[in-house]
């Protein structure tokens, strides 16, 4: 059974047009997948075809205009907030910006202590401590980071602490949305190594979105590629890549630059 089954999801925004007329922003128009336990599905799609549209909506984070989520079987979009926080304990999220994810005013400790406090109450203030440093571990930083306060770590590092705040709560299911756009393309492949690694060590079941197709393939199982709010292609990485059907994957492909040939 698949983890996580989205039906007919949509996402529509009001807004208001020229001489005070109404019309609507179909951000997510009708999108349906499915991902298997321990997976990775790959969402892909140019700024604005609404792919973060869907993990918002996933996170309860927006309310969808129509559609239906089944975690585990049981539908999501229709859970009031009290009923879906047990939830928010197996789905986590990972955000873009690093820095706007953190707060400037807590130390690393408190970052990470401040989820388990509230889905592990049963934990004292030294068991927290040590889980967090056990988690700094598991994202490559020293414990003595857990001192320290965001800006004091570079773009790449904050990230990682991003990633340790997302597994603090022990979840089955992550949401990677545009997890390295933000980052120097010096250090992206090594956090997207961290979450591979990560996934394969704790049989994490990953939905992936970005707007760089070839990373895209590098971390997924299965690609659903969205443009203007509908999926317009989907199936293994390996065939949406080398044999695509639709002209829009096509362009993507097309617009993956080359690195230049060695010297002779």
């Amino acid at each position: 059974m698949a983890l996580l089954k989205v039906e007919d999801l949509q996402v529509h925004f009001p807004i208001r047009s020229g001489l005070g007329r109404r019309d609507v922003v179909r951000a997510v128009d009708g999108v349906s997948f499915s991902i298997q336990p321990g997976k990775t599905l790959g969402l892909v799609g140019e700024s604005g075809s609404g792919k973060s549209t869907v993990s918002r909506a996933l996170m309860k984070l927006i309310q969808p205009t129509a559609g239906r989520a089944y975690y585990e079987g049981r539908e999501i979009f229709a859970l009031k907030e009290a009923e879906f926080r047990p939830l928010r304990r197996h789905i986590q999220m990972v955000f873009q910006d690093p820095i706007g994810s953190l707060n400037p005013r807590m130390t690393v400790e408190s970052i990470l202590a401040e989820p388990q406090e509230i889905h592990f109450p049963e934990r004292g203030r030294a068991e927290r401590r040590d889980a967090s440093a056990e988690l700094l571990r598991r994202v490559g930083l020293p414990a003595e980071s857990l001192a320290r306060y965001p800006h004091e770590f570079s773009g790449g590092q904050r990230q990682r602490i991003g990633i340790a705040r997302a597994l603090a709560v022990q979840p089955q299911f992550l949401i990677c949305d545009e997890p390295v756009s933000a980052l120097d393309v010096s250090v992206q492949a090594a956090i997207l190594n961290l979450l591979k690694d990560l996934q394969q060590e704790l049989g994490l079941t990953v939905l992936f979105i970005a707007h760089d197709l070839a990373v895209v393939r590098h971390m997924s199982d299965d690609i659903l590629v969205m443009n203007r709010g509908v999926v317009v292609e989907q199936g293994s990485a390996e065939e949406v890549c080398t044999s695509p059907k639709h002209e829009y994957t096509r362009r993507l492909l097309a617009s993956i630059p080359e690195l230049p040939s060695a010297p002779a």
